[in-house]
């Protein structure tokens, strides 16, 4: 029968001294976290009896952060994916002890998202937030800031200077993808429309700028028509897209830039095979209605947030802002799009 493991195995494993596995073993003097990680992951790896003592003391050094994160709508499903994502990567931390204290927003009124960023700074250590762009936002910002509480914009971000962070897609890259793949399919002339949730919503006017720039110059042929706000409403984003289809001419392209998705799918699902056939939708993010929408082939790509690692980012620049790695300056951490097509579905 296999001898278990010594405490003199576990320091060879761990590539420490006896003496430093005996003080973590009994706790009476500081060892640095690190070094208590490393001799918990030596200690799992040669099945060491002790590993729950080495665990509990792991976790009593590991520092630890309250985080706040304040989401939209709780009735869209991107905004619930959003929180288990971050819940997963809190949980995930190794290093140190995460706390998410996540909140949704139903009324977008940018008095309403100020205060209610206030109040989850008051509570936390560092608040993350998704919201337009609006000076009463940006008062907010600086207010927490002044009380040491750092603001990371997330997903879309924010002109307030006094922001510790922005942590998302590179928007402009994400609009000229879209654009490359209406402009592919569609070698014929004709009309291509664009659906913003908001103009103040930064990442989707930054996209929308980027895809008109993309059809300027590589496909003239296309008409851009102006951006049609839907307010992240999927009934008025329904009418747009009933109109739409509707009046005769060729359309070529959709580009959903914010919310309302489903609406548009809904549209289509009513439309004639005639008046559907032929347009190239495409849309950010994905969730239950969207993937319905590729399997069916009503969406010809998806340009998404990559759950794991845009969620890991964040709390892991989170923990920066807090620590004040960057010495006083914004940080911009950009992750890179993840595209879906029906075909990789």
């Amino acid at each position: 029968m296999k001898n278990r493991p010594t405490i003199a195995d576990l320091a060879k494993e761990a590539g420490v001294s006896v003496s430093t596995v005996n003080r973590i073993l009994a706790g009476t003097s500081k060892v640095r976290a690190s070094t208590i990680q490393s001799v918990q992951a030596a200690a799992e790896r040669i099945g060491y009896y002790g590993l729950g003592v080495i665990e509990a003391r792991h976790d009593e050094q590991r520092p630890s952060y309250r985080f706040g994160f304040l989401l939209q709508q709780s009735s869209r499903e991107v905004y619930r994916i959003f929180a288990s994502g971050i819940q997963e990567a809190a949980v995930q931390r190794r290093g140190e002890k995460v706390t998410p204290l996540i909140d949704f927003v139903d009324r977008l009124e940018p008095s309403n998202i100020a205060a209610r960023l206030t109040a989850l700074g008051e509570e936390c250590d560092a608040v993350a937030v998704i919201a337009a762009d609006h000076p009463l936002i940006g008062q907010a910002i600086r207010d927490l800031k002044l009380k040491g509480k750092p603001t990371v914009a997330y997903i879309t971000d924010q002109s307030a200077p006094d922001r510790a962070a922005f942590v998302g897609l590179d928007n402009w890259k994400l609009g000229r993808t879209a654009a490359w793949f209406v402009s592919e399919m569609s070698p014929e002339p004709g009309r291509i429309a664009l659906f913003l949730g908001n103009h103040r919503y930064q990442c989707q006017d930054m996209a929308d700028a980027a895809f008109r720039s993309y059809i300027r110059e590589h496909a003239p042929h296309l008409t851009v028509e102006d951006s049609r706000p839907t307010n992240e409403d999927n009934d008025v984003s329904y009418q747009m897209m009933r109109e739409l289809l509707s009046t005769g001419e060729k359309l070529s392209g959709v580009m959903i830039a914010g919310g309302g998705i489903s609406g548009v799918l809904r549209a289509l699902r009513e439309a004639p095979e005639e008046q559907r056939k032929g347009v190239r939708l495409i849309c950010r993010d994905i969730g239950p209605e969207a993937r319905k929408g590729l399997t069916e082939g009503l969406i010809t790509a998806a340009l998404c947030h990559p759950l794991k690692d845009i969620s890991n980012n964040l709390v892991e620049t989170m923990i920066d802002v807090t620590k004040d790695k960057a010495g006083g300056t914004t940080l911009q951490r950009t992750v890179p799009l993840e595209i879906v097509t029906p075909e990789s579905i």
